[in-house]
């Protein structure tokens, strides 16, 4: 397969890691959830599927910078449940990334503009 003919998927995959962080911190402003429920959510907005092995790091991180707090939930006929939520310091952290995402994405988008179409 040549590079240009790359799977989809693989070529988002580093795109949804580098942005997974504020990804879960927009998906958390909708109410509390449990790590598969994040993940499910993530999925609804075409993210492609969202591994154990992103995604926990990533909460283990934000809950650390206290940014997320996890608290333990009864599971209905099953086991318990960790449950995210967002915190204050969430909130903030989430408003100041929105602020350089889209900073960010402007000067992105303006240096894809200035080289034109791709050159073979």
């Amino acid at each position: 397969m040549s590079p240009q003919a790359t799977p989809k998927a693989d070529a988002a995959g580093g795109w949804v890691r580098a942005t997974l962080e504020i990804a879960i911190l927009a998906v958390l402003t909708e109410g509390d959830r449990h790590g598969y429920a994040l993940a499910q959510r993530l999925g609804e907005y075409e993210f492609g599927p969202i591994r154990g092995g992103s995604l926990y790091p990533v909460l283990g991180r934000l809950e650390a910078e206290d940014a997320v707090r996890s608290f333990w939930q009864a599971g209905e006929g099953g086991p318990g449940r960790k449950v995210y939520a967002l915190t204050e310091t969430g909130r903030a952290k989430l408003s100041t990334d929105r602020a350089r995402w889209q900073e960010f994405t402007a000067k992105l988008d303006r240096l894809l503009s200035a080289s034109g179409e791709e050159r073979p």
